[in-house]
């Protein structure tokens, strides 16, 4: 059974830091792309970060560019890994539900746009609050 389970969300000052972790289970990691995706009240699901398992290579979205690193923690045997997204210098609208998810990489997939629709297990959500 795939399992993502995010954790580390919270409340923070606007310029305050957060780790956020997503625990992934039930799939061969390797072979799928992990994204981080947030959802602010009233607004759509948008893209935030993603990394492909295989060979590292992440992806940022404008607004994270600079403040935001995504890394992964492979474990030998794909039973349990662990997508990291270390946030720094947050903001007020980083404030948003931090959802992980996960996609299949496979050559129709345009890693770059995080398309919402791409994804096809997701985890829980966890709160991230930005106090001004």
């Amino acid at each position: 059974e795939v399992q993502l389970v995010e954790s580390g969300g919270g409340l923070v000052q606007a310029g305050g830091s957060l780790r956020l972790s997503c625990a992934a289970s039930g799939f061969r990691f390797d072979d799928y792309v992990i994204g981080w995706f947030r959802q602010a009240p009233g607004k759509e699901r948008e893209g935030v970060s993603c990394i492909i398992s295989s060979d590292g290579s992440t992806v940022y979205a404008d607004s994270a560019k600079g403040r935001f690193t995504i890394s992964s923690d492979n474990s030998s045997d794909n039973a349990k890994n662990t997508v990291y997204l270390q946030m720094n210098s947050l903001k007020p609208d980083d404030t948003a539900v931090y959802y992980c998810a996960a996609v299949l990489l496979n050559p129709t997939l345009v890693v770059t746009k995080m398309e919402v629709t791409d994804y096809d297990y997701w985890g829980q959500g966890t709160q991230v609050t930005v106090s001004s």
